[in-house]
């Protein structure tokens, strides 16, 4: 018996069409990346906010906070809780007293460290079911989701 998923479909090339399938492939592909991570005592804002320190270095809670697209009283919440979880240290801004900067410690970049590894893995072991013709096409894919996230 043949697994309805593993059907090819024709699907639709309207927008809407494309826009509701897009999505709901998405949604499965963040799933599953979010299972294969392994780390469960973060949540998906804190590991956003960690892996915006490991990319971006030291924050102040309100850039973190813009970066993140949250309020910052969110932020202010997200930060106490990564210090208190001992991922994040707060310092001293260099030229402005009145504010602090968040930066990873290295608690912080061991668990960015295993998230990306675990789902690399993951990610590595789908990527090896397709076929060389697939890959280029989901490369190709990638390039036009990257410029529609980056719209």
């Amino acid at each position: 018996m043949d697994d309805e998923c593993s059907k090819p479909k024709r699907r639709g090339t309207s927008q809407a069409s494309l826009g509701r399938d897009l999505a709901a492939a998405l949604t499965k592909v963040n799933r599953r990346m979010r299972a294969a991570r392994g780390e469960q005592s973060l949540s998906e804002g804190q590991l956003g906010v960690l892996t915006a320190l490991d990319r971006h270095g030291s924050m102040s809670p309100g850039a973190l906070a813009e970066h993140e697209h949250v309020r910052p009283p969110a932020m202010t919440r997200t930060v106490a809780h990564l210090t208190e979880m001992g991922f994040v240290a707060k310092v001293d801004h260099p030229t402005d007293r009145r504010q602090v900067l968040v930066e990873l410690n290295d608690a912080g970049r061991t668990v960015i460290a295993e998230v990306r590894r675990r789902r690399d893995q993951w990610l590595t072991q789908q990527l090896g079911a397709l076929t060389p013709e697939e890959r280029a096409l989901l490369a190709d894919a990638t390039k036009l989701m990257t410029r529609i996230a980056n719209a």
